[in-house]
């Protein structure tokens, strides 16, 4: 949901509308925390939703128990989502990475020391990340505070901030379900695993699969965030050009990103599944799994450049429908029919997902291409200055 405030802080801030940003980001974090109190109650009640789908009751529980522990990184990650987005929107870059840095060379020991000293095992890991957002979120805050560069856009609590939540979630829920559409649906590979004949084998392997996809990811998120920035910035400094030039760039990254990737995974395809577990049949089963995973991040590594390119361009609601068609009626189904009515299993399951994302790809990558560049940027002028005159009258 926070991906919205990369369409109104990026346009807001390309427009020189400085005060807005704050405001955004103030409503986007009041949003999202409230946002997280139904989503604690769902992971309070994790292992009995679980067993409703036939899941390993021992799995199940020790889901709970992570969850449970996960909570107060729940709260943390929404302020910090709101906060990265108030940076990378104005393109400060450089605080992100340092506070960053910081966190994880703080998070290393801890969840070390939880992990084993402590003997809390998972739920130390759970604990450790929850620290370390809050970590972050605090170095952050200490930044927009203290620093002079944030003086303009300074995150204030007001009765405007309150103001824009309805106009924050006309971007939030679409960017929301463009994101969750698609990641529910490798989420349920998981437990759909779990349903395969040696359920501990099958889930061990497509969760090593979807760790690995998650991780390659960020990279593909990052150019996509940059795309974003320089896509929403232009628009809404009224440039159709720069920003075209912008997604071309990004998407030219994304293709060699794409192979660079590919190219390691194949070259080390027997050795990548130690990363994650010292068992022969799970390190020999993830090899096997390779040439999957080579495509699976090829189309992610796409993807996530033209999904910053939606969201900096305000497309959100497309990539919803976009998503929810290509792997709910094509990619899940798929998946359900090569998993376990040919019985190809883990692989037929990830074959399955695999065809929802090269949809997702190619309807995306053809939805930007036929874009009018001139159109988005005279509407997201519009849009600054209807919000001006809204907040002007809300004032008087």
């Amino acid at each position: 949901m926070a991906g919205a405030l990369e369409t109104l802080c990026g346009q807001t801030y390309g427009a020189e509308e400085f005060r807005k940003l704050g405001n955004y980001t103030c409503c986007a974090i009041i949003t999202l925390i409230l946002v997280c109190v139904p989503i604690t109650l769902v992971w309070i009640f994790t292992d009995k939703i679980l067993m409703l789908f036939s899941q390993d009751p021992a799995i199940s529980h020790a889901a709970r128990d992570y969850c449970i522990h996960l909570i107060p990184a729940l709260f943390g990650y929404a302020v910090l989502q709101s906060l990265i987005r108030y940076f990378q929107t104005q393109s400060m870059i450089f605080p992100m990475v340092f506070t960053s840095i910081a966190s994880l060379c703080m998070h290393v020991p801890i969840c070390w020391f939880l992990v084993f000293k402590s003997g809390l095992g998972h739920v130390g890991a759970a604990l450790a990340i929850g620290i370390s957002y809050w970590i972050n979120v605090i170095a952050l805050s200490l930044y927009i505070k203290y620093s002079s560069a944030c003086q303009k856009t300074k995150i204030v609590f007001s009765r405007n901030a309150l103001l824009s939540i309805a106009e924050f979630f006309q971007y939030a829920i679409p960017s929301g379900l463009m994101f969750c559409f698609e990641w529910w649906s490798f989420e349920l590979l998981t437990l759909l695993a779990g349903l395969l004949p040696n359920p501990q084998l099958e889930t061990s392997v497509l969760c090593v699969c979807l760790n690995i996809t998650t991780l390659h990811y960020f990279i593909p998120y990052a150019v996509g965030a940059s795309a974003s920035t320089r896509v929403s910035n232009e628009l809404g400094a009224g440039n159709p050009k720069s920003a075209q030039s912008a997604v071309r760039a990004a998407v030219i990254i994304g293709i060699a990103e794409a192979f660079t990737v590919s190219t390691f995974f194949i070259c080390f395809r027997n050795i990548v599944g130690y990363a994650y577990s010292n068992d022969e049949t799970v390190v020999n089963h993830v090899a096997s799994m390779v040439p999957l995973l080579c495509m699976s991040v090829s189309a992610d590594s796409i993807m996530g450049t033209i999904s910053g390119v939606a969201r900096g361009g305000g497309f959100q609601q497309i990539g919803a429908y976009v998503n929810l068609g290509a792997y709910y009626l094509v990619g899940v189904p798929l998946a359900l029919f090569l998993g376990f009515h040919q019985q190809l299993k883990a692989k037929g399951l990830w074959m399955g997902i695999i065809s929802g994302s090269c949809l997702q790809v190619i309807i995306l990558a053809v939805v930007t291409a036929l874009t009018d560049w001139q159109k988005e940027a005279t509407k997201a002028r519009q849009r600054i200055v209807e919000r001006s005159i809204k907040t002007h009258n809300g004032l008087v």
